[in-house]
């Protein structure tokens, strides 16, 4: 008589048993439970700073002597037109070319702003516009105006 010989292994307990649902949990659904095994970010904040580096900034040009004398009449026009507002209640409108230094590294990059200007304050050296943007006068490339 011939003895047939079952491999015996350590959970043939338990492997024909029927998968266990709980009934107190709610069953998680498969993408959630896909998300437990995704990938594990080793240098967080790696591919930010990376995209931060890549990212292209203008440098400051200065102004030659032209541009200053422009720029100076720019805003002695600014000025008249503020007095003339003052009576006849119709602040000036201007558009402004200006730098705007980059708040992360080194650089900025150029934008333009149009509106009415609403004052000028020489001490801190700021262009007010009456929207409430205010632009620092020493990064003032161009200033164009319809009066």
């Amino acid at each position: 008589m011939a003895v047939k010989l079952v491999p015996t292994h350590k959970y043939d307990d338990i492997i024909n048993m029927p998968h266990h649902q709980s009934k107190t949990r709610p069953h998680m659904n498969l993408q959630d439970r896909a998300a437990q095994f995704g990938s594990f970010a080793a240098l967080t904040g790696h591919k930010e700073a990376v995209a931060e580096e890549g990212r292209l900034t203008d440098s400051w040009v200065e102004l030659d002597e032209t541009e200053k004398i422009s720029l100076d009449r720019g805003l002695l026009t600014i000025r008249e037109a503020l007095h003339v507002a003052e009576l006849s209640g119709v602040l000036p409108s201007v558009k402004v070319v200006f730098f705007q230094p980059d708040e992360h590294k080194d650089g900025g990059c150029y934008e333009s702003y149009s509106g009415a200007v609403k004052k000028i304050r020489d001490y801190e050296r700021r262009l007010v516009f009456e929207t409430g943007m205010e632009i620092d006068i020493d990064m003032i490339r161009s200033i164009e105006s319809e009066f």
